[in-house]
């Protein structure tokens, strides 16, 4: 093939590659009018189910948040599947940094290390499908067993653990009483000092970020408790009735509120769909948007945009051409600019 029927072959790939909509002037009329409802500034984070809260995003919300300036209030909206509980800490840091109170809605998943980010709240005002999560720690450690299926890192939480190593003493009179001989066969020791380790900084976590509004040490140490050893699921959902009945300060949305955040929700999961174009079974693009941090002129997204190839002898996925990035779009003088963020 020469070089001008080549590059007529990338030029074609790039028309028939699927675009997700950005809905930058919808989105934007939704803050506005939630804004006119709450009485302050929104600010939203949004994450797909694959879109997790990390150390970036702290950063890109601290890049967005430094161009409005200081608040005396600030609404978040706030739905995301969680992340790491470290930089759950990161993104409170920033968001009290720039607000001196801070009201939360949660229009839905509000989950794991975004619960944690919800309990940094003044107030936190929660939809009829809105939900916390339990904060219960679940790693995929360089050495967690591998799924025979797929081929990944297999997560393993300290609760499951737990409850291995409570059933087998529960039933020691038909077996030796030690039960990590046969438990390391299949969970490396390491893989569950590591688990330990960081069930102890998710709970140190969620004491520091409610210190943020709270000063009753034993409510603090109570709430965080319960959110870490409480329940026997991750994904157990912690609905307005439960999260009162724990202490925290939550309300119910009006209808009006209610109507809009889950508007806003519809919109940024059309933003958010599964933006994928296949050339051939094992060849395809990606193109979607996974997390989206916006406040009223300005929108910051990551965008995934690469290519993914599929090694059969080595059943994976490989990633080619990676051009994933945190991006800003704002309004320039009538006009809608798009520019990268370099965030590393």
């Amino acid at each position: 093939m020469n070089d001008v029927a080549a590059e007529a072959v990338v030029e074609a790939k790039k028309k028939l590659i699927n675009q997700p909509p950005l809905l930058f002037d919808e989105t934007q009329a939704k803050i506005e009018a939630l804004e006119n409802i709450v009485g302050m500034p929104v600010v939203t984070y949004w994450g797909s189910g694959r879109g997790n809260l990390c150390d970036n995003d702290a950063v890109a919300l601290f890049d967005l948040l430094r161009r409005i300036g200081p608040m005396g209030e600030m609404a978040l909206y706030l739905k995301s599947p969680g992340g790491f509980v470290e930089s759950s800490l990161k993104f409170v840091h920033v968001l009290r940094r720039y607000a001196e109170r801070i009201t939360v809605l949660v229009p839905a998943q509000c989950a794991s290390a975004a619960t944690i980010v919800a309990l940094a709240a003044d107030r936190i005002i929660m939809s009829p499908i809105g939900h916390l999560t339990p904060i219960d720690t679940s790693m995929r450690h360089e050495l967690s067993p591998i799924n025979q299926i797929t081929n990944n890192l297999v997560s393993v939480s300290s609760d499951e653990i737990t409850r291995i190593v409570r059933l087998w003493l529960s039933n020691a009179k038909d077996h030796h009483e030690n039960p990590h001989s046969d438990l390391f066969k299949y969970i490396h020791p390491l893989v569950i000092g590591a688990i330990d380790r960081s069930m102890s900084l998710s709970v140190k976590i969620c004491v520091e970020v409610l210190t943020y509004h709270m000063t009753d040490l034993a409510q603090i140490d109570e709430i965080s408790r319960r959110l870490n050893s409480d329940y026997p699921s991750h994904s157990y959902p912690i609905t307005s009735r439960e999260a009162k009945a724990i202490g925290l300060p939550v309300e119910e949305s009006d209808d009006a509120t209610t109507e809009l955040m889950l508007e806003l929700n519809a919109m940024y999961s059309e933003t958010a769909q599964r933006s994928l174009t296949d050339f051939d079974p094992q060849n395809y693009h990606d193109n979607e948007i996974l997390n989206i941090i916006e406040a009223r002129g300005a929108k910051t997204y990551w965008q995934n945009e690469s290519d993914k190839n599929y090694i059969v002898n080595e059943r994976r996925w490989q990633t080619l051409n990676d051009r994933s990035s945190w991006r800003k779009a704002s309004m320039v003088d009538g006009t809608r600019l798009i520019q990268d963020l370099h965030i590393r």
